[in-house]
């Protein structure tokens, strides 16, 4: 029996009648509305939640039923409908703009919101509902909030005010916000039930099956230097206000269903982890993990300087990680996948990016995805240290994780750290450059105008939201991805090759020559600013011997001058006699106190000589004729020619830069005359280096010959350093990664489109049973169409390398080959190429906003 439905835009709101068979319940609900209710608003909601809990399932099944005439599937048999058990309530309809209507009931109904599911309407209340929201207008606002975050409640009531020509109250805003809710809980358990008939219910399967490029791993494809790559970053624009004062929050509810949130409890087990001082021998890393009793990242203090991830926020101490008490949650610290689909956050708890929320994604991420993985984090070279001091240190190297860092958070690395960490110099790395953190945020900004007011559990309800939708976003941009992925590494390869062949043959080189250097480069910055092996001790002591040599050499000369200014014709005499003796008295105390000084270091130096002597167990004292001091007298001789170099190669390598810059014709006036004043001061700078230098080659052992300043001044030109060569060392390091961009991209597209094959054969199999769940497939069947044209598309290319029939996943029965064909209607081509343009245009837009919002906080940075 259809809905009795009267139409008027100006209706007063009516009195609800809800027939009820049990009077004393009714009988007792009227007096409470006669007088004041002592509730407060936290029993309330306790009240209701607490009533609303065993209609839940009920109202799912009416929901289905109601779903399944929606696509012409017969319904379950219903009982029969008694006229004294209808009634009518107020609705909400923005499709019908009706005020009214009148709903059916069954004997057998439980309650009247089981009675306006059956209708297509869902009440406020669970046993007397005083009004009835749409299940239409409820979902039009979930699509609407999914594809605008930032769209609240309460401007969507306005909007049904003003559709109704009515003003706006709270009164609507609390009961669409409460329907909103039972209608998420509703839709919950209905992806829950198709979870469980697809058998996608089992722990961890979103993570391992959401993104099939990085998990649907095949039998016969190539083997990857990396299963999965990912990216891991803080963001603080999902803060929540705190409670003010002794207030409490209402809604004490728990959001338990989401498998993206990792709980406290986990997070915490790794609170206070890095507590000992260890040195870490492994080739890629030199950093020392000092003692630490909090849980902050390792501390710029702590850190030894070549340690660059010291200079950044998320390497401070923990005291400079607090954030204003006015918050509770202070922000999100989320972990994706390279194509951008989610894998975990956790909420950062009234504190900065504390150690404790990345080691609790690495740990997930080897629990759950396991052995050879790289993770990309703005402070990567740092906290591949606090990893491997951490719990989590056997299982990382074990399994033979990485991390790196980012490439737009890279160049401010140093260059040591960017041989090692930036994705540019990692093998098997690719073209990725690990920016979906950041894209993310920008995306989850538009959701915290929405969360910064709102309960821990709706927070946590949107934060859901946002990233199921996004996650369908990406896979859905899967196909895209892989293609531009694909184009742009075979264009790579087709103009980079035919440049680098060119600058090979002008120099003279070979490949193999580049790949040596690059690995004698590597190895040369690893080692730069270091001291060579050698016995400190030793230099110590010789350095001891030479300023003991040196200050006997002043004492005796001291000595002697003092001795030289008595008279010949010397003779004692009373103090207040008068003669030339006395006369010259000032100028005898200052030859005094010179050879008195001398006296006190020479003794003082011959002490600390005799000191390590005794230490060292030398009985017979080294002389410059002995086979150690002339050993050691070497290496420092050595050190301080190399230092000498050092310096000058800095100061001319600066100076070149500074002139190429000069030259530069978009330089402005300003800019050229700042340069000019620097070069005038660093001439005199590397004439003093040149004058050390020539010094320190003098003392060589032969000498070397000097530079010249006239041969210094007239280095005009960066390619007589060979840089040229350098830039062909990159060049080619770019064709390299272009080849494993394309070497995976060929494994990530037939994955793809594997488990699309796989995922129609399933829908087939369980959606013949299962009827009802029928608009999950057709929305997920509409995408992967999508999908398949893009793979298409990416076959049709003139170079494509890869397989482009289906394999068998990796632990699945032989027998159970899917097939090559699917029962999918494939778009055309190029159907949505004007689409997926003005989306990148849209992207590169955001993307230029966020540099520049990022330059210009750093130019405010003291």
């Amino acid at each position: 029996m259809a809905p009795t439905r009267t139409r008027g835009l100006s209706q007063k709101v009516q009195v609800v009648t809800v027939p009820d068979r049990n009077r004393a319940v009714q009988r007792q609900t009227l007096s409470q509305a006669a007088h004041h209710d002592s509730r407060t608003w936290r029993h309330r909601l306790q009240s209701i939640h607490a009533n609303w809990a065993p209609l839940v399932p009920t109202l799912v099944n009416a929901y289905l039923t109601w779903k399944s005439l929606q696509y012409g599937i017969s319904p379950q048999p219903q009982c029969s409908t008694t006229a004294e058990l209808s009634f009518s309530i107020c609705i909400i309809d923005i499709f019908m703009v009706d005020t009214c209507a009148t709903i059916p009931q069954g004997e057998d109904t439980i309650s009247p919101v089981e009675a306006l599911i059956f209708e297509g309407f869902l009440g406020n209340a669970p046993h007397n509902p005083s009004i009835a929201i749409s299940l239409c207008t409820l979902e039009h606002y979930r699509l609407l909030r999914l594809c605008k975050p930032s769209f609240g409640v309460e401007a969507f009531t306005k909007v049904i005010c003003n559709t109704y020509l009515m003003p706006y109250r709270c009164t609507y805003r609390t009961a669409l916000a409460d329907t909103f809710d039972l209608y998420l809980t509703i839709l919950h358990e209905v992806e829950r039930k198709v979870q469980t008939a697809l058998n996608h219910d089992t722990p961890n399967w979103r993570v391992l099956n959401t993104c099939p490029p990085c998990s649907y791993e095949l039998n016969d494809e190539p083997l990857l230097t990396f299963t999965c790559m990912y990216v891991m970053n803080g963001g603080n624009s999902a803060k929540r206000m705190s409670t003010i004062g002794d207030r409490q929050c209402g809604d004490t509810c728990i959001y338990t269903e989401s498998d993206y949130l990792l709980s406290r409890a986990f997070v915490d087990r790794f609170a206070n982890e890095v507590q000992s001082r260890s040195i870490l021998d492994s080739p890629d890393n030199h950093h020392v993990i000092p003692e630490a009793k909090d849980d902050s990242v390792v501390s710029s203090v702590q850190v030894i300087a070549e340690d660059c991830s010291s200079n950044w926020k998320a390497a401070a101490d923990d005291d400079k990680k607090k954030m204003w008490a006015i918050f509770d949650e202070t922000g999100i610290f989320i972990a994706a996948c390279r194509h951008g689909i989610m894998l975990w956050y956790a909420d950062m708890i009234k504190s900065g990016k504390l150690a404790k929320y990345p080691l609790a994604i690495v740990a997930k991420i080897l629990n759950v995805i396991g052995e050879c993985t790289l993770g990309a984090y703005d402070i990567g070279c740092g906290f591949a240290s606090t990893v491997r001091a951490s719990s989590l240190g056997p299982a990382f190297m074990e399994k033979r994780s990485h991390l790196c860092v980012d490439a737009f958070h890279g160049y401010a690395h140093n260059y040591i750290c960017q041989t090692q960490r930036h994705p540019l110099g990692i093998e098997g790395a690719g073209l990725e450059d690990f920016g979906v953190a950041e894209r993310i945020f920008s995306a989850s900004n538009a959701l915290a105008p929405v969360i910064r007011y709102a309960s821990p559990y709706r927070r946590h309800v949107f934060l859901d939201l946002f990233f199921k939708q996004w996650d369908e976003d990406k896979y859905s941009n899967l196909g895209t991805m892989l293609l531009n992925n694909y184009q742009q590494a075979q264009q790579m390869i087709s103009t980079e090759t035919i440049a680098l062949k060119e600058a090979m043959s002008s120099l003279g080189i070979q490949e193999g020559d580049l790949v040596n250097w690059r690995s004698e480069e590597i190895q040369y910055f690893q080692t730069l600013g270091k001291e060579p092996e050698w016995d400190a001790h030793a230099v110590v002591y010789v350095e001891l011997l030479q300023q003991m040599q040196e200050l006997q050499s002043q004492a005796s000369a001291s000595f002697a001058h003092f001795v030289s200014s008595a008279p010949d014709d010397y003779q004692f005499s009373a103090p207040s006699q008068t003669d030339f003796y006395s006369g010259n008295l000032s100028q005898t105390w200052k030859l005094e106190t010179q050879r008195r000084y001398a006296v006190e270091r020479l003794a003082l130096t011959q002490h600390d000589v005799i000191s390590m002597e005794l230490k060292l167990g030398i009985t017979n004292r080294w002389s410059p004729s002995s086979a150690e001091y002339q050993a050691t007298l070497t290496y420092m001789t050595l050190h301080k020619y190399h230092k000498a170099l050092d310096n000058l190669q800095r100061l001319v390598v600066q100076q070149l830069f500074e002139l190429q810059r000069l030259n530069v014709s978009q330089t402005a006036y300003k800019m050229q005359t700042h340069i000019a004043k620097l070069l005038q001061t660093r001439c005199q700078a590397i004439q003093n280096a040149v004058k050390k230098y020539n010094e320190a080659a003098s003392e060589l052992q032969p000498p070397w010959p000097p530079l010249e300043w006239s041969k210094v001044s007239h280095f005009n030109f960066l390619d007589e350093f060979n840089l040229l060569l350098r830039e062909t060392m990159w060049q080619h390091l770019h064709i390299q990664q272009a080849k494993e961009e394309i070497i995976r991209c060929n494994v990530e597209v037939r994955r793809l489109q594997t488990a699309i094959v796989v995922e129609d054969e399933e829908f087939t199999r369980v959606l013949a049973a299962l009827e009802t769940m029928k608009e999950y497939s057709i929305c997920r069947c509409h995408i992967n169409n999508q999908l398949l044209s893009r793979i298409d598309q990416i076959h049709s290319l003139p170079s494509f390398s890869g397989d482009k029939s289906c394999g068998i996943r990796k632990g699945m029965s032989s027998d159970r080959v899917p097939s090559t064909t699917v029962a999918l209607g494939k778009q055309s081509p190029n159907d949505d190429l004007e689409e997926d343009a003005f989306d990148e245009g849209d992207s590169v837009e955001r993307d230029i906003g966020m540099l520049v919002e990022y330059l210009s906080d750093l130019a405010l940075r003291p």
